[in-house]
């Protein structure tokens, strides 16, 4: 017989576990292999801490600043006017381009004159017959004062003669009146426009009648005018801002001079002054309307248009500016990130102002002392230590523009001096 070698046992417990735990128990000695050959940490060693952030970090910019009331409003045309025709007609031809800039006198419409070149000539006609009454009139009474004169006419039959002469002058001067209305009539069927500006289109076209003011009833809307240079910048302010800038005047601190910008400008480009001020403020809102004149010399500004406009309020303030991508948002509130005296980094909450060179005013919670990260701010958390690389605010000369600034309607804001 051959013999055969009986099988060894298990350890004790081995004979236990499951067909899954046995193969992670042979997984093990696998791993450790692999984690000598990698290089990998193995148990009992401890991995080497990364190196700290770098970030780059400045003291806020002082400047004094001069104070600007912001303010949000429209513009609107100067002048405006309706072109209605002087006279009843057919339009027999139509002078203008839709939405063209057209110049004063420029001819924009014809109505027919037909009728009224006739009017005037029958009108002319019958200023030859008065002439011709006052004529035999006058020379009536030339014969009739030499026979007074031998006693060869009676002195009634002079005083007759006399008002028949003044009867004709009388004649005469309504023959000449109406010649001149007819040759307004005639005019007026030339319709020109009574002020430059950006037209709109045409509500009638060649062939259609149309209703002129004196043959009663309303005259017929040919178009609009509205004159673009200047234009008004009219907007409301609120009884506290009205009352601030009246204290500002009478102290002679407020001066006279805006600044607008468009929604799609940063700048506030667009200059003019003050000019109108409503004699009351509006009960209901509690605010009053005011109005700026802002020259257009390339008519760009449309009536219509929104803006933001800034007025000096005359006072100067000691502000802190720190550069605009340094100032991040936290849900609702604006904060940036400061190095503490430990070295750790810390968000503190802020209350902004205008955008000034570049830079945005701090008007609360930041401290002249505060080292504020103004680089490398996303590459370390709040909290974390981090290496200090020190740097320098500075502002940005404005190239031929007024400082820019984001408005705050109806607040107080910030612009340089």
């Amino acid at each position: 017989m051959t013999d055969t070698a009986s099988p060894v046992p298990p350890p004790a417990g081995l004979s236990r576990l499951t067909r899954g735990q046995k193969v992670a128990l042979g997984l093990v000695p696998i791993a450790l292999v692999a984690g000598i050959a990698f290089g990998r940490p193995g148990a009992g060693e401890v991995q080497a801490a990364p190196p700290p952030a770098v970030v780059t970090a400045a003291a806020p910019l002082v400047r004094q600043v001069e104070e600007w009331d912001e303010y949000s409003g429209r513009f609107e045309a100067s002048r405006s006017v309706e072109v209605r025709p002087r006279v009843s007609g057919a339009i027999v031809g139509v002078h203008f381009q839709d939405g063209a800039v057209v110049r004063q006198g420029q001819l924009l419409f014809t109505i027919d004159p037909r009728p009224f070149a006739a009017s005037l000539a029958e009108a002319q006609a019958a200023v030859g017959g008065a002439r011709s009454e006052l004529n035999l009139a006058q020379a009536d009474l030339s014969r009739a004062l030499r026979l007074l004169d031998v006693d060869a006419v009676a002195r009634s039959d002079v005083d007759r003669l006399r008002a028949r002469v003044q009867a004709a002058q009388a004649s005469l001067a309504a023959a000449d009146a109406r010649v001149r209305s007819r040759q307004l009539d005639v005019g007026f069927t030339q319709v020109r426009a009574p002020i430059g500006g950006r037209i709109s289109d045409r509500r009638i076209d060649a062939g259609n009648l149309v209703s002129g003011g004196p043959a009663g009833g309303e005259a017929t809307l040919l178009t609009t005018i509205n004159s673009l240079d200047p234009m008004y910048f009219t907007f409301d302010a609120s009884e506290a801002l009205f009352l601030k800038a009246r204290r500002a005047q009478e102290s002679g601190k407020a001066p006279s001079e805006v600044q607008v910008r468009l929604q799609d400008e940063t700048d506030y480009r667009w200059r003019g002054r003050l000019d109108f001020t409503d004699n009351g403020l509006d009960t209901r809102s509690g605010t009053i309307r005011l109005r700026a004149v802002v020259q257009n010399g390339r008519q760009f500004l449309t009536p219509g248009m929104f803006g933001n406009l800034r007025l000096s309020s005359g006072g100067t303030a000691a502000a802190l500016l720190v550069p605009d991508s340094a100032v991040q948002t936290d849900q609702a509130r604006k904060v940036v990130t400061v190095v503490g005296r430990d070295g750790n980094l810390a968000p503190k909450p802020v209350v902004t102002g205008p955008l000034i060179d570049g830079l945005r005013v701090i008007r609360s919670g930041l401290d002249p002392r505060d080292r504020v990260v103004i680089s490398g701010a996303q590459l370390a958390m709040p909290g974390m230590k981090v290496q200090v690389r020190p740097g320098a605010i500075t502002a940005q000369a404005p190239a031929a523009a007024p400082p820019r600034a984001v408005p705050v309607a109806g607040t107080a804001t910030f612009a340089t001096r």
